[in-house]
């Protein structure tokens, strides 16, 4: 979007604005029933006469360069021919509106002739318009706001001299559509105004989001994206590079400030960047803030620097720039200036080498050329076609009507008849036609809304009881309505339409500015960005293409902060934008395997974070194994007392005739060992990965060969008492309750009951294995969840019964005569017994995962060892060593000291 070159002078502005003529308030009608706001019966500016005033005239004529054609319908332009103007001092009798337009422009010529080629062709083309012949007035605004103004004015209301009265000022309007302003800030003041009479609008330059607000701006229309495009265009790249910490840089107008606000709020939401600084450009000269602002530039770790801006704005920033030397940055130019060709310089080019901009897509009008060459001054020496004779003596330096020291200085005299291809001039140059391609599209976009509306059938209208606009009595806002719904392709193959906003589709083309080895400059197309009616917007990028000015030759980095690497999550820095953050390190159990990534992510359940945190593994599993040293020692020990328990039971059955096997009960004792044997091998089941099966017996298998243990002892102690008893007189009647059936059956009874209770605590809530995370973060402990503590309670404390009472017997039985019981061995076997299993409670309650099981075994081996040992050492000792004792006498002896 382009902007004047000069602040407006909008002092000047209220001399420029008193009345033409004498105004009334215009007499309305009903507008169709499209519309909202009331329609303007004929013109859009209704003039009633004074009876003082007859006829009724101009009060002050505008003196305008204006460029002109007659015709049936006349189109109005406005373009920037000339990027300034001087105006006199400003007195009670100056004429303000005396003003000189200075600095010829020839692109912005190029532009006007642009729309009087398209209008020519139009004319020329039997199938559009075939019997309407189409004119144009076109004037120069002279990159200044008071005079585009006035040139619009000027087209929307006539510059006739006197109005005939009896005609009361009806009729057609001087224009029915205007082609421009190529500024924002014309743009807005001429709709302001214009568009209360909806007098179509087509800008082909200004670019300004402010001016799709329909409501304030009804018949502004434009074949140039707008800038809220321009801007998802410009962030569209930031992304595709990465490029999230950016400097803004806008111009101090309507143009900047808009397109500030808008980028801010956009990479905002889109969450894609932020921004490094936002700097506003004033307008003309100020060496202190651009020195200021390129401190600013140089201080700041961005690298990326968008400049929305225009071109005068970038000619005096280069200019800070090359005297401070900031280089190794990378510019992204908007389409104000992304063609600047003054900017394509070798003494510019190590700093602007590279740039990447956006422009506006590029055409070709054939024919352009050709009909720019024929371009001649002719014979008229006034002011209809000034313009054409300014370029005149810009191009060949010379002046039709030279003044005194024009002569005395050598100054050529212009005769019309120069050859305009003899000289190099930029007029001539058709090879990058963007502005011309919008201005042609505008053109002909007026043109077949008009063709439309022409081909309108009486009684099948859009307007108020069907009717039609006629070519004698039609307004501006009945071209407008046609221009609203207007669709057609130029011959290049674009198509044109605007949407709800007067906006066109949008599309823009992506340049890089590429400094060749020769020490050349050339502009190349690398891309292009647009949306279609149906698609969002689309960027393609062809990087191969792209030359980048460092000494890589790749796309810099432009950042705030360098993304995380995975395993770390970003943590924003207080008080910085969102794009300045720490990387901090995922805690445990959390892991991002992504770049950037702003959280850290659980692991699941059964998975743990990598010393790395970039990803989760499965936890380490934990359970007394066969494979671990402790595991390896409790199985020795298990299978140790296994062992034990069948050499005891190899000597009994071997000297099972002996004194010693007899007098201690050998069927009891068989069957204790084969007990003791139970329980060294049901030690087994608590080591191993828990299964439900394991679970379940490992509990049944302990409980029942410890209660089958502890009876046999407890029986085995209460037959020593009653034989004991039975020796004395009278007490022999007790022995038949203690026969070896009566022994047998006890010991089943007793056994039987624990049988029952297992059986219930499997049935009502059976133990089962259990992964537990409560221990160890990264661990799983394989556990076997009891299930019922009451039953294990029960389960343990029956055993503890029997234990108990068999200590209380044998304790009571232990002064028994030698030769009569061995309840001294008992009583030191349920001492080591209980005092196991109690000391086994507490710690196997305080032991965590495989430690409680490893106390439970260590518990059954030791109480297991301590039974073996004591009830059993002793005998096989002597039958093993002392067989001389193993004697029914030697064994009498004892008892008779």
């Amino acid at each position: 979007m382009r902007q004047p070159t000069l602040p407006p002078e909008l002092l000047l502005l209220q001399n420029y604005h008193k009345p033409l003529i004498s105004v009334s308030k215009p007499s309305y009608a009903t507008y169709p029933h499209d519309y909202s706001l009331p329609q303007l019966r004929r013109s859009p500016l209704k003039f009633s006469f004074s009876s003082v005033f007859s006829p009724c005239k101009l009060i002050r004529p505008f003196h305008l360069n204006g460029l002109h054609r007659s015709g049936d319908v006349i189109l109005g332009g406005l373009f920037e021919v000339h990027y300034t103007s001087v105006f006199p001092e400003l007195t009670f009798t100056s004429e303000p509106n005396k003003h000189v337009c200075q600095g010829f422009d020839p692109p912005g010529f190029r532009h006007a002739l642009t729309m009087a080629f398209a209008i020519e062709e139009i004319n020329e083309n039997p199938n559009l318009l075939p019997d309407v012949t189409l004119g144009y007035s076109l004037y120069d605004n002279c990159a200044t706001l008071v005079i585009g103004f006035s040139a619009a004015i000027s087209l929307a209301s006539g510059q006739e001299e006197q109005f005939v009265p009896q005609t009361g000022c009806f009729g057609s309007p001087p224009v029915l559509g205007i082609v421009g302003d190529s500024f924002s800030t014309f743009s807005i003041a001429t709709s302001d105004v214009l568009g209360l009479f909806r007098l179509p609008i087509v800008s082909y330059f200004a670019t300004c989001s402010c001016l799709s607000d329909r409501r304030r701006f009804p018949s502004f229309f434009r074949t140039i994206p707008n800038d809220a495009f321009q801007v998802h265009a410009m962030i569209q790249i930031l992304k595709h590079f990465d490029w999230t910490w950016v400097g803004l840089l806008v111009s101090d107008d309507d143009y900047g400030l808009h397109v500030a606000q808008s980028f801010q709020s956009e990479l905002t939401q889109s969450g894609l960047g932020c921004l490094a600084y936002l700097e506003v450009l004033p307008w003309g000269e100020n060496p202190t803030e651009l020195r200021r602002i390129v401190e600013v530039i140089k201080k700041s770790v961005a690298r990326v620097i968008i400049v929305f801006a225009h071109q005068i704005h970038m000619i005096q920033l280069m200019e800070e720039v090359l005297k401070q030397n900031a280089t190794g940055l990378q510019w992204l130019a908007s389409e104000a200036w992304t063609t600047a060709v003054v900017l394509q310089t070798p003494r510019l080019m190590p700093y602007l080498g590279g740039t990447l901009g956006i422009a506006i897509s590029r055409g070709e009008i054939p024919g352009l050329q050709h009909f720019l060459q024929k371009t001649r001054p002719g014979d008229n020496y006034h002011n209809e076609n000034s313009m054409i004779r300014q370029f005149w003596e810009h191009t060949f330096q010379c002046r039709f009507s030279p003044t005194t020291s024009w002569v005395e200085a050598g100054g050529a005299f212009c005769t019309g008849e120069e050859d305009l291809q003899s000289v190099e001039t930029e007029f001539l140059d058709v090879s990058n036609l963007r502005p011309e391609y919008n201005i042609y599209k505008a053109v002909y976009a007026l043109a077949y809304a008009l063709d439309d509306m022409l081909k309108c059938e009486p009684g099948r209208g859009p307007f108020t009881d069907n009717s039609c606009a006629f070519l004698q009595t039609m307004e501006p806002w009945q071209l407008m309505h046609y221009l609203e719904k207007v669709n057609f392709s130029v011959p290049f193959g674009d198509q044109v339409s605007f949407d709800q906003n007067g906006d066109a589709l949008p599309t823009y083309d992506i340049l890089n500015w590429q400094w060749l080895p020769d020490g050349g400059v050339k502009v190349q197309k690398v891309g292009i960005v647009k949306k279609s009616t149906f698609n969002d917007e689309e960027l393609k990028l062809d990087e191969d293409k792209i030359f980048w000015n460092f000494n890589d030759n790749q796309p810099p980095e432009s950042v705030c902060s360098t993304n995380c690497p995975p395993g770390t999550r970003m943590a924003r820095q207080k008080g910085q934008p969102v794009c300045c953050f720490d990387c901090i390190p995922c805690s445990e159990g959390k892991f991002s395997n992504a770049t950037g990534s702003a959280e850290c992510i659980s692991c699941p359940e059964d998975f743990w974070s990598s010393p790395l945190r970039d990803l989760c593994v499965p936890k380490k599993t934990e359970f007394l194994s066969y494979q671990e040293p402790l595991g390896v020692c409790l199985t020795t020990a298990s299978v140790l007392g296994t062992i034990s328990c069948a050499v005891v039971l190899a000597i009994f059955t071997c000297h099972r005739q002996t004194p010693m096997v007899k007098a201690n009960n050998s069927e009891l004792s068989f069957l204790l060992l084969f007990s003791l044997k139970l329980c060294f091998l049901c030690s087994l089941l608590f080591i191993g990965q828990p299964r439900l099966w394991t679970c379940q017996l490992r509990h049944v298998a302990f409980g029942i060969s410890f209660v089958l243990c502890v009876s046999c002892i407890l029986v085995k102690t209460m037959v020593v008492l009653a034989v004991f008893k039975a020796s004395k007189p009278g007490g022999g009647a007790n022995l038949k309750w203690f026969g070896a059936a009566q022994q047998k059956r006890t010991v089943f009874a007793l056994t039987c009951i624990q049988a029952a209770v297992c059986s219930v605590w499997i049935v009502m809530a059976s133990p089962v294995p259990h992964k537990n995370i409560q221990y160890h973060n990264d661990i799983i402990v394989y556990e076997c969840l009891v299930g019922s503590i009451i039953g294990f309670s029960v389960l343990l404390g029956y055993i503890g019964m029997l234990a108990v009472i068999s200590f209380i017997l044998a304790f009571l039985a232990r002064n028994l005569p030698d030769n009569f019981n061995e309840a001294k061995l008992i009583t030191f076997s349920m001492l080591i017994f209980c005092a196991v299993w109690v000391a086994f409670v507490p710690a196997y309650i305080s032991s965590p995962g495989k430690y409680a099981d490893a106390v439970e075994v260590f518990a059954i081996l030791a109480s297991s060892f301590g039974l073996l040992m004591s009830l059993f050492g002793p005998k096989c000792y002597v039958i093993l060593m002392r067989p001389e004792k193993n004697t029914k006498k030697a064994i009498m002896a004892r008892g008779t000291k």
